[in-house]
């Protein structure tokens, strides 16, 4: 196998050639033309050999269609085989068929097929009507252990975990078997409206410590939504567990002054440039990465 992976995630390159003994490194560069035309060009040789590119097709668009412009040059110049590694799906969110709507979840499916990927893979894609929208198999890895390690490895195993919403419940569920904790998980129903988020409950017990999963912080308005509610319960301490850390915005940082003591969140996405990570612990993902690849190739 050979690895084109893009600068953001250099770091993660590195440890997946460690982890994958076979997998050698590719060297590419994606250029603009003086016009602002995108281009790209590989100087490694890839006839015939299965190749990995590891990057993003979220915004910035830069991303996207850099992504699938060296896929499609790698399937050109005779791949054998191409998976792309996309850690965070970009669009996954825009997955409703609404009348005179986009459908992009759909629109960056065919776009991927289109350029030449054979299959994606992706960590906690946010539903799986996600798959069903993909012209290309997707295999969504679920960051269920590596949320387990956290919580044990930070003495949070007696705490209960909390969904912001019914569509949570099977990630906390998955967490809560991968950890052995034995409290229930609770969940709060979540309605929008016209002047934001609305939260009922939790529905279920919820002890001093309260641990919510989710699988992306954007802006983080249905996390503080569902923190404002636990603070209200008398919760004492909250921690915050994301497959994807978008921080987005400012709001989010309102989660500090609602009891939240941490915020993990894996390396899908690196962190946002003037983001003070002194309170945000990240959890690596290679090794699921490095295993389903490893699955790929044997």
């Amino acid at each position: 196998m050979i690895l084109f992976a893009f600068e953001q995630y250099a770091g993660m390159a590195l440890e997946l050639e460690k982890a994958i003994g076979q997998l050698q490194p590719g060297t590419f560069r994606i250029a603009r033309f003086e016009n602002g035309e995108l281009h790209a060009r590989i100087d490694s040789l890839v006839m015939a050999q299965h190749c990995v590119v590891l990057g993003s097709v979220a915004p910035p668009d830069e991303q996207l269609l850099s992504a699938l412009l060296l896929a499609h040059t790698l399937k050109k110049e005779g791949a054998r085989q191409l998976t792309a590694v996309l850690p965070y799906l970009g669009y996954a969110r825009d997955d409703k068929d609404k009348p005179g709507q986009s459908l992009a979840t759909a629109w960056v499916g065919s776009l991927t097929r289109a350029s030449g990927c054979d299959r994606v893979i992706t960590v906690d894609v946010h539903s799986e009507k996600t798959k069903q929208l993909f012209p290309v198999p997707l295999v969504s890895l679920s960051p269920a252990r590596v949320f387990a390690e956290a919580i044990n490895g930070y003495g949070l195993a007696e705490a209960t975990l909390v969904a912001p919403d019914e569509g949570a419940i099977s990630r906390c569920e998955a967490v809560r078997a991968a950890a052995g904790m034995s409290s229930k998980t609770a969940y709060f129903e979540k309605h929008r409206t016209e002047t934001g988020i609305i939260h009922a409950g939790p529905i279920g017990k919820v002890g001093p410590r309260a641990v919510i999963i989710d699988d992306i912080l954007d802006t983080g308005g249905t996390l503080v939504s569902a923190c404002e509610q636990l603070s209200r319960t008398g919760v004492e301490e909250i921690e915050v567990m994301v497959t994807h850390g978008l921080f987005t915005g400012t709001r989010w940082k309102d989660l500090y002054h609602l009891g939240v003591k941490r915020i993990f969140c894996t390396d899908s996405v690196p962190l946002p440039p003037g983001i003070d990570g002194s309170s945000i612990v990240s959890l690596s993902i290679t090794r699921l990465l490095a295993k389903e690849l490893l699955a790929i190739e044997t």
